[in-house]
C-alpha cells in the first residue's frame, strides 16, 4: 500500500542565509517506527544557501553525504586539499568514516541543494571523497550512487542505491524496482500523480511491500529515488546520520 510523506511534517532547524527543511524519512512510516531514518537513509537537508553565505569548516564523523545541487554553485573546500565548485550535473559524495572536514561557499546566485545522509555499515571507516558528472536533464533514471563494488559510479558503505530522473510535465514514467531493497520516492522539485496520490516539493512516496507504480509528471519535476536495505547493518555514530527522535 502506498505511503506518502507530507511536506508539512519537516522540521526546520535552521532559518535565514541558510535555510534547512529537514527531512527525516522514517516519519513516511509513521507509527510502525521509532526511528527518523529508512532503513540507513537517515536524513534529507533539503537546503537554500544565500549568495554571500559560508560554512565554515567543520567535521562530520560516520556519514556517508551525497551533495545534490538542484541551482547555483557551491564552492567545496575540504581537509583532504580538494577544492571545487559543485553545480547542476556534478555529484560529491563525502565518505566522512572516522572523520572529515569541510567547507562550503556561496559566491554567486542563491543554491537549492539536497545533502543525503546515509549511516554506513560500520563505525570509523576510512574517510574518502568522491566526484561524478553526470547528465543535467536526464529524462529517464540515471544511478547515481550504489553500494561499494557495484557498478554505480559513485557509492556508499551500505545497501542503498540512489537514481535520478527529470521528467517533463505530462510525461508517464515507470519506476524501477530493485530485489529486496525498499523505495523511497523524494519529490525535489515539480509535482507528481501516483494511483490516487498527489506528491509535490519535499513530499515523498513508498511502498514498504510491493514495487512502486508508474506515475504521471503534472509539471516538470526533479526526483531522486532511493532503494533501501531495511534491515541493514548500520553505525548510529554519524554526526548527523546517528541522530534519532
Amino acid at each position: 500500500m502506498l505511503q506518502k510523506l507530507a511536506a508539512g511534517n519537516h522540521a526546520v532547524p535552521f532559518r535565514g542565509p541558510f535555510t534547512i527543511t529537514r527531512v527525516q524519512p522514517g516519519d513516511i512510516l509513521g507509527d510502525e517506527t521509532t526511528d527518523t531514518a529508512f532503513g540507513p537513509l537517515a536524513i534529507i537537508d533539503h537546503a537554500v544557501m544565500k549568495k554571500g553565505l559560508t560554512i565554515k569548516m567543520h567535521q562530520h564523523i560516520n556519514d556517508e553525504i551525497l551533495s545534490y545541487i538542484g541551482s547555483g554553485v557551491m564552492h567545496h573546500r575540504d581537509s583532504a586539499g580538494f577544492e571545487a565548485p559543485i553545480a547542476r550535473g556534478k555529484l560529491m559524495l563525502m565518505n566522512a568514516g572516522a572523520g572529515f572536514w569541510h567547507e562550503e561557499k556561496v559566491k554567486e546566485d542563491e543554491v537549492e541543494m539536497l545533502q543525503i545522509f546515509v549511516r554506513p555499515n560500520e563505525t570509523d571507516l576510512s574517510p574518502e571523497i568522491q566526484f561524478h558528472d553526470k547528465p543535467v536533464d536526464n529524462k529517464d533514471w540515471y544511478v547515481m550512487v550504489g553500494p561499494e563494488g557495484s557498478e554505480a559510479p559513485l557509492y556508499v558503505r551500505q545497501q542503498v542505491y540512489i537514481l535520478d530522473a527529470h521528467p517533463k510535465a505530462g510525461e508517464v514514467v515507470d519506476v524501477p524496482s530493485y530485489s529486496s531493497l525498499t523505495p523511497f520516492l523524494y519529490v525535489m522539485n515539480g509535482e507528481i500523480t501516483m494511483e490516487h496520490l498527489t506528491i509535490g516539493k519535499q513530499e515523498a512516496v513508498t511502498d514498504p511491500v510491493n514495487p512502486l507504480p508508474s506515475f504521471v509528471a503534472n509539471e516538470d519535476t526533479t526526483l531522486v529515488l532511493f532503494f533501501v536495505e531495511m534491515t541493514a547493518t548500520m553505525s548510529m555514530g554519524g554526526t548527523i546520520s546517528g541522530l534519532k527522535k
